[in-house]
């Protein structure tokens, strides 16, 4: 079982930048997808972008293309989500998600488990 903590969520101004952690409990850290939800208040839970277990793919929601960057330390057991150039509408809780397996994974669903949340505030 896999335990996801995450940090670095605030209020920050538009056009401004966070990065995001999400730190992962046990041995098996490189075995999993990694990716990052957010889910604004009276909305759906949403993906934002996935890694892949050695961090050779990537993959973007087209809402953050070019802006957000995901990263992964698996020696220490963490994955980064870099936010830039950041607007209102990435207001919301993000999440991190793992689920063991070879494919980047976009779909709630698909993911086994899941941290609390950090949030994002952006400001206009």
């Amino acid at each position: 079982q896999v335990q996801l903590v995450e940090s670095g969520g605030g209020l920050v101004q538009a056009g401004g930048s966070l990065r995001l952690s999400c730190a992962a409990s046990g041995r098996t850290f490189s075995s999993y997808t990694m990716g990052w939800f957010r889910q604004a208040p009276g909305k759906e839970r949403e993906f934002v972008s996935a890694i892949s277990r050695k961090g050779g793919s990537t993959d973007y929601a087209d809402s953050v293309k070019g802006r957000f960057t995901i990263s992964r330390d698996n020696a220490k057991n963490t994955v980064y989500l870099q936010m830039n150039s950041l607007k209102p509408e990435d207001t919301a809780v993000y999440y991190c998600a793992a689920r063991q397996g070879g494919y980047l994974y976009t779909v709630t669903s698909e993911y086994e488990y899941w941290g609390q949340g950090t949030q994002v505030t952006i400001s206009s």
